[in-house]
């Protein structure tokens, strides 16, 4: 395990914390926080039936109040759909697929359109009344007086579904198509951009690709806001790595971020992200880990042997990054305080997009530890309590989605990490930090990994001083495997 003298060193000092911000401090302008749209449809309909002609009805009930007739074709023939489609278009009515399984639906669809005609494409059987004849070519434009209703239609795969895209063309929705394998719109640039061009209106999201997304609603709404990552999407380590500077405002003894003021800290996080083009195999964004509660070397007022750092001192910080693009993690040391009560303390802060959350356990003590001469830990159950909070606020404040960041270099830090719960507005990420010779490093990042929680993502940091030696860019992507999301300086 990598030795931890040196990086405890700076807790010695840090109750003479406030007076090394203390220049950092100020009100930032209000013009500098980010204004948000709050999504305005509450109406999201998911399509994720097996079954493409249950699909294709569907559709119709979602896109079309009523409509003159229909274009229906076997839910098996592929051509004969293309062809249907194509005249549904033209026509401004619904494309019905004929299944297998229950020859009335169709029927049963035509009469609540009240359709008085229906045309066959390929060998159909439908039981219905309705008249068969071929659809008058409506004109290239949809008709005004077609009773249609106004959709964001997202489809998972335009091949599989061609039907619901004729039917929400001819009614004159907006389509979308998400890019092969990706099945969360949030992290889809494109979606986010249509889901946000039309949030006035209600989204239908079909595909077998949406029967497991968790909150299709609040997905939606998190993307009508419109807010994305600099490289597109809003899910943080979907697609994406960051470069990050760690430490605190005016404190060089807690790391480099707070070695200059916030503009500087912003050009020192580009360049490093910069060193990492052409040997990352994903887009690397530039970010903050900015330390909002450092462990104190005595009690304090409060008894709690954590320093809070005041939202002012913090918000230059947060501002700069905004305004450059750069997602900020305020990270949390509590001492014998605890991380719940410590991040409604910066709720200001994580209420905008962009500003997210890390819990350091290793700064987590007990009522009789003290900092330098323990490593402390923390619960699930507490994690969870955070989370659950986070998650609670990403919700409520219709934000897209954060990274919930957890530090760790030993297994007793985290206790009880498999049962860990997992929500859909957060993504966890596990920072591995220990800091030493590149065999030590590598045994704890290997045994951390060791019946890790599914799904969570991985951080690393590099140590300017304390590692032996530390990585190169290069090195970081080709000799941590797997890959890291997030790699902070320290």
């Amino acid at each position: 395990m990598p030795s931890r003298t040196t990086r405890l060193l700076f807790a010695v000092a840090v109750t003479g914390l406030a007076v090394g911000i203390a220049g950092c401090s100020g009100a930032a302008p209000v013009d500098a926080r980010p204004t948000l749209a709050k999504a305005s449809s509450d109406t999201v309909t998911v399509l994720a039936q097996h079954d493409p002609a249950e699909r294709a009805i569907r559709a119709s009930r979602a896109v079309f109040a009523s409509a003159p007739g229909a274009v229906v074709a076997p839910a098996d023939d592929a051509s004969a759909i293309g062809t249907a489609a194509s005249a549904a278009r033209r026509a401004h009515v619904p494309v019905l697929l004929a299944g297998s399984d229950d020859r009335r639906a169709v029927g049963q669809e035509l009469d609540r359109l009240g359709a008085s005609w229906y045309q066959a494409e390929g060998d159909v059987d439908v039981s219905t009344d309705v008249e068969e004849r071929d659809a008058p070519d409506g004109g290239a434009a949809p008709e005004p007086s077609r009773a249609s209703r106004p959709a964001t239609v997202v489809v998972a795969d335009d091949q599989a579904d061609a039907a619901v895209v004729g039917t929400a063309q001819a009614a004159g929705a907006d389509v979308v198509t998400m890019p092969d394998g990706v099945t969360d719109p949030a992290a889809a640039p494109d979606v986010v951009r249509a889901l946000h061009a039309h949030r006035d209106t209600p989204t239908v999201l079909v595909g077998t690709a949406f029967a497991d997304l968790p909150d299709p609603g609040w997905t939606v709404r998190a993307a009508e806001t419109g807010w994305q990552l600099p490289h597109g999407g809003q899910r943080p380590f979907d697609g994406h790595s960051y470069v990050a500077m760690y430490g605190a405002p005016g404190a060089p003894t807690l790391g480099v971020l707070g070695e200059q003021d916030p503009a500087a800290a912003v050009t020192r996080a580009k360049e490093l992200a910069a060193s990492y083009d052409g040997v990352s195999d994903e887009p690397v964004t530039p970010a903050f880990e900015v330390i909002a509660t450092v462990a104190a070397g005595s009690a304090g007022a409060d008894g709690d042997y954590s320093s809070e750092l005041p939202v002012s001192t913090l918000e230059p910080y947060v501002d700069a990054a905004h305004d450059a693009g750069m997602p900020v993690i305020l990270d949390l040391q509590p001492g014998r305080s605890d991380f719940l009560s410590q991040a409604k303390r910066y709720e200001s802060l994580l209420e905008r997009p962009g500003v997210w959350l890390a819990l350091d356990p290793e700064w987590r003590l007990g009522p009789d530890q003290v900092p330098l001469q323990q490593i402390g830990s923390v619960s699930s159950a507490e994690v969870d309590q955070v989370s659950d909070w986070l998650a609670g606020l990403v919700r409520s404040e219709g934000l897209p989605p954060k990274a919930l960041v957890l530090h760790q270099f030993r297994l007793s830090m985290l206790q009880d990490r498999s049962s860990l719960t997992t929500h859909p507005e957060l993504d966890m990420l596990i920072h591995v930090d220990g800091q030493g010779s590149q065999p030590d490093k590598q045994a704890t990042w290997n045994a951390l990994h060791v019946d890790a929680p599914a799904g969570v993502h991985w951080g690393w940091k590099n140590f300017f001083d304390e590692d032996t030696p530390m990585l190169t860019p290069e090195q970081t992507m080709a000799d941590v495997a797997p890959t890291p999301s997030l790699v902070t300086y320290q």
